[in-house]
């Protein structure tokens, strides 16, 4: 018996979450480490600022919740994607268009909308060719490869 639609978008929404946030978040604490330019914490600290301004910077708790901000806002990327496969067959069938394409809204929704209008900031081109690359090979092709399924 098969399962029913909802349930099997559900899976693929967690597995694309999982995946991806993974992934990404491993790509941004070997970049932390690489740059040394702040710890782990106080970078998972900078995540979680988004949505709560005036967090600490320092201290387990705070670096936890910015790990469950970083996996809030993947999921909902997953979310968006699985949902708009479902309903177009051209997302299922092109995984890697549609992976690509979908890494590059993510790239700009992120790195040229909200990031700028939250912190104020532009990533600089070094910054911005990072975030490319982990927005489209880390997010957004593991996630159209596990919606298709």
């Amino acid at each position: 018996m098969q399962q029913p639609s909802s349930f099997s978008a559900t899976g693929r929404i967690a597995r694309a979450t999982l995946v991806a946030g993974t992934l990404d978040i491993l790509a941004a604490i070997g970049l932390t480490l690489f740059y040394g330019k702040r710890t782990v914490s106080e970078m998972l600290a900078y995540v979680a600022s988004g949505p709560f301004p005036g967090v600490p910077v320092r201290g387990l708790p705070v670096a936890l919740l910015g790990l469950a901000v970083h996996y809030a806002l993947i999921a909902l990327m997953a979310a968006v994607f699985v949902i708009a496969a479902e309903r177009s067959s051209g997302l299922r069938r092109q995984p890697m268009a549609g992976g690509i394409g979908y890494g590059l809204i993510t790239f700009a929704a992120m790195n040229l909308i909200v990031v700028p209008l939250r912190f104020g900031v532009m990533p600089s081109v070094a910054g911005m060719v990072t975030q490319l690359f982990c927005h489209i090979v880390l997010v957004g092709l593991p996630i159209a490869f596990i919606a298709r399924r």
